[in-house]
């Protein structure tokens, strides 16, 4: 086996910082919903809108850090392979059949995943940013004139989180399917990933 490595230190900083922001967020916004009482209204609309601006800020400088790295190119979409991939997940994952994609720095993704990473940061991302910051400043641009449907507003955010919650409950998931259950979630710790000397070679 040889170790690459994989994901740099401002990479593995967004992606752990977003899923705490992101958990965070979920938390305290469907208490807002009124799903349960946990922090109380107020505490969890003021943890929620600070989480908000956070998790804007950390998107701006992630979106800024992909540009000049180049690193947009791994979510290009391609179909080439997603049939094995999707024959892995809904039968050779259960066999016990080793993932047909093969990670390597210049393709961190597989298909799936970049087509998915894709669709959350074109659509998922820009539908929870703009909704929310609709939701939050509804007052204010109501007095400039503009005459918003809050109803609709608050039905796109929730759609938003729901969508997003239902990402992270299968991110989590997919995690644990490599070739022993740390393993993909180690190498989002370290940077480092292990792959065999013959795949190396090539990648």
């Amino acid at each position: 086996m040889e170790r690459i490595y994989i994901f740099s230190r401002f990479e593995r900083f967004w992606h752990w910082m977003q899923a705490l922001l992101v958990i965070g967020m979920l938390v305290t916004g469907f208490e807002i919903h009124g799903s349960y009482h946990l922090l109380g209204f107020t505490l969890a609309h003021q943890a929620h809108t600070i989480a908000a601006w956070a998790l804007i800020t950390l998107w701006v400088f992630a979106i800024f850090w992909h540009f000049t790295t180049g690193e947009w190119r791994q979510y290009i979409p391609t179909m080439q392979g997603v049939d094995k991939i999707i024959r892995h997940y809904a039968w050779g994952i259960f066999q016990g059949e080793p993932h047909p994609f093969k990670i390597t720095r210049a393709r961190k993704h597989n298909p799936m995943q970049a087509q998915t990473y894709l669709a959350i940061k074109v659509l998922l991302n820009p539908l929870i940013w703009i909704s929310g910051l609709l939701y939050l400043y509804y007052n204010e641009l109501a007095t400039l004139g503009y005459a918003l449907d809050l109803g609709t507003i608050a039905l796109a955010h929730t759609i938003g989180a729901f969508l997003m919650l239902a990402f992270l409950i299968s991110h989590l998931y997919l995690i644990t399917t490599g070739e022993t259950v740390n393993e993909q979630l180690r190498a989002m710790i370290t940077g480092w990933e292990e792959v065999s000397d013959e795949h190396a070679k090539k990648r």
